[in-house]
């Protein structure tokens, strides 16, 4: 299988949306589109949230079919969460890495999360910045054989769900 990492066109945003609603909604414990409509509108809109110069949306395709994405964000001020990281100086974030539930076990979120950190190592920043949950334990136990360290400080709380912040330096 051939995996390339390309961004993402106006033309994938629709499917991007509803790949990230499917994968999210079916995290065992991660809040419901009841729960947090706000959060699944902003997925089912995806291309908005890259309407941002400073925003990339990634993704990985095998020929046509979409594996898994991510969006990339060079500036903090647009990284869009609670907590601080948005104040955050000299680092590159990245957020919603989604990989569909057949292609699971690929290497595709590893894939991803390689092409953000060269990404924000050709901005001469020197970090990346990422959040995840208890729900997200996979990518969770990814992030942190990569090189990711817990970063409580970039902790915070969204509508009763713990977030939790990481960072990665080079």
């Amino acid at each position: 299988m051939r995996i390339q990492i390309i961004e993402a066109q106006p033309k994938d945003f629709f499917e991007i949306g509803q790949l990230m609603i499917d994968v999210y909604s079916n995290l065992e414990g991660f809040a419901t589109p009841k729960q947090q409509p706000e959060y699944y509108e902003m997925l089912a809109n995806i291309g908005d949230f890259v309407q941002k110069e400073s925003v990339k949306l990634l993704l990985a395709k095998d020929k046509e079919k979409i594996l898994g994405t991510v969006v990339y964000i060079a500036d903090m001020e647009d990284y869009g969460s609670g907590g601080i990281a948005t104040k955050e100086t000299n680092a590159s974030g990245f957020r919603l890495l989604t990989v569909s539930r057949p292609a699971r076990g690929l290497g595709i979120g590893r894939k991803l999360t390689n092409a953000c950190i060269e990404m924000a190592k050709s901005a001469n920043v020197g970090q990346v910045i990422i959040h995840t949950t208890e729900s997200m334990k996979v990518a969770w136990g990814m992030y942190e054989k990569m090189g990711f360290k817990r970063s409580v400080d970039l902790d915070f709380e969204q509508n009763g769900l713990t977030v939790y912040g990481f960072r990665y330096f080079f």
